[in-house]
């Protein structure tokens, strides 16, 4: 039977009830990072500890953020969290006296460096939810802000308080969430779409996979609500297919939903109704674009189409549709719960809230930072440890194949996204890759290319054929064979590929070749052929 908004509360208050039993919870992180190394094993071993009658429970969760330091297990009563944990370190773990050298392997959740300046709101349920369980969600609030729209908001009130939030879309292109809320509620279509993109393609990029793994049910409410406020009925999740752990959980979390009553039909005992299926990519880089993943769902082939008409007016199957990402729709519920008001006082003028960062590369440390709006890049690298072995940070990359190479000297500038633009980056989704001295930027230039000469769909002759003779003149670069004529043909292309490309691919795609040509060029002089003097 479904569940009404009044046993909602109850459903949430007796998991309460039941994990204050216990003398002491570990949260083992199940995320595919961890897992990878061992995690879930290591968890089996804790709970096969636990058995000998001891009041301890061991649960999975989510990504913790630390992912170089992998497996986590993080300790409940105190915020422990115990790095590198191994299968010798379980009986002193779970016996509550941890050997000498776990000991040392233990930081603090709240304190560490890499956590202290972070402020999380999509990932705030990282380390307290078990993603496989609903009442573990239902707990940390789960679902508590679709019961206050449904019951005590009108569907308009929910658009509002989305767009007085700031929100703007986390997927890479900044547009107003609520901007874009308003456009599909206001069109008079019998059937409206509500579409998560979870095709996340960038090279290092893993914070959306991170959040679906680990808190599933926060993106499904998001979607809830926000197909309540624009009168969608039907949504759908578009997932890379290389997510499987990602995919597993998604199908477990709208299962639970529909059981509870959360999804389907009269949601909460309303008179609202939601469903939402799984689409899953083939690994196709342009299905991020929103027209080209609306065409896969389509069952066509996945290729951008002119825009005009936009998918707020016609998208899927023609049908008004709402598209946004697995961030921004991660952000709605507690929007929803502590007003826009809160959300917008956090950031920037222009950019509201907290951005997750997955950061990799050349630092001590590498995973999910969640920071406020402003917060300088510098201060990101300075979290994740700096570079590796004390060495220097020589660039960072933002945004993707779509974004540009920031060099060391303009790391001050904060993560918003009219300040990355200006230095010829963008936000991007989220990914951020750190360079240090030893890196050639002319080869990252080139890695960057042939990537995006590999995912071009071929659609449109300047991306199709762009791409492949920008890479050619890199890799001749690479060679030390180029000549001054290859590098005005490099840079005419460039222009070429950003004024006439059909879709974002093509027209961002020189944005890495272009900046790292601005800022480093004597990088590509010195790989240049020394042509004879002339007459």
């Amino acid at each position: 039977m479904a569940l009404n908004p009044d046993e909602l509360v109850d459903r949430a208050d007796a998991e309460r009830e039941r994990v204050s039993t216990f003398r002491e919870r570990f949260h083992v992180c199940t995320a595919a990072s961890c897992q990878a190394i061992g995690s879930d094993q290591l968890k089996a071993s804790m709970q096969a500890r636990t058995k000998t009658g001891q009041s301890v429970e061991v649960a999975g969760t989510g990504c913790m953020g630390l992912c170089s330091k992998g497996p986590l297990v993080k300790r409940e009563s105190d915020g422990a969290l115990f790095l590198e944990v191994t299968p010798e370190d379980v009986p002193g773990l779970v016996d509550g006296a941890p050997s000498p050298s776990l000991e040392g392997r233990r930081v603090s959740f709240e304190t560490h460096p890499f956590f202290a300046g972070q402020l999380r709101i999509v990932l705030e349920n990282a380390g307290k939810v078990d993603p496989e369980r609903i009442d573990s969600t239902l707990a940390a609030g789960g679902y508590a802000a679709l019961a206050k729209a449904l019951t005590q908001m009108k569907p308009a009130e929910v658009v509002t308080e989305v767009t007085l939030s700031g929100l703007r879309g986390r997927g890479g292109a900044g547009y107003p969430t609520g901007v874009k809320w308003q456009l599909v509620a206001k069109q008079q279509a019998d059937t409206k779409y509500v579409v998560c993109n979870a095709d996340e393609g960038d090279p290092g990029a893993f914070m959306d996979r991170s959040v679906l793994e680990g808190d599933p049910h926060r993106v499904l409410e998001g979607m809830a609500i926000a197909a309540y406020g624009v009168g969608a009925r039907h949504g759908y999740i578009y997932v890379r297919g290389e997510y499987g752990l990602a995919i597993t959980r998604l199908q477990t979390a709208i299962k639970q939903a529909e059981k509870e009553g959360l999804l389907g039909a009269r949601i909460l005992d309303t008179q609202f109704d939601f469903s939402v299926q799984i689409r899953i990519g083939a690994g196709a880089f342009v299905c991020g674009e929103e027209t080209a993943l609306i065409a896969s769902i389509e069952g066509k082939r996945g290729e951008p189409r002119p825009r005009p008409p936009y998918p707020p007016e016609k998208g899927l199957w023609g049908k008004p549709t709402l598209i946004n990402n697995v961030e921004t729709f991660a952000n709605v519920a507690p929007i929803i719960t502590r007003g826009g008001a809160w959300f917008s006082s956090i950031g920037t003028e222009k950019s509201k809230g907290t951005k997750v960062f997955a950061v990799a590369g050349k630092t001590a440390l590498t995973g999910l930072i969640e920071v406020p709006m402003g917060t300088p890049v510098r201060r990101i690298v300075e979290m994740a440890g700096g570079i590796a072995g004390g060495g220097k940070p020589k660039a960072i990359q933002t945004g993707g194949p779509s974004g540009g190479c920031v060099p060391e000297r303009l790391l001050d500038v904060p993560v918003d996204y009219e300040s990355l633009v200006a230095v010829g980056s963008m936000m991007g989704s989220g990914g951020l890759i750190v360079m240090d001295e030893h890196t050639s930027m002319v080869d990252v230039a080139r890695y960057f290319m042939e990537f995006c000469r590999d995912e071009s769909c071929g659609k449109c002759v300047p991306c199709r054929a762009g791409t492949v003779q920008m890479h050619l003149l890199l890799e001749k670069f690479c060679a030390g064979e180029a000549t001054q004529a290859d590098l005005a043909l490099l840079k005419a292309l460039a222009d070429l590929l950003r004024n006439t490309s059909l879709c974002g691919l093509g027209q961002s795609a020189p944005n890495p070749v272009m900046t790292a040509l601005r800022y480093f060029p004597d990088e590509f002089a010195a790989q240049m052929k020394k042509e004879p003097p002339g007459p």
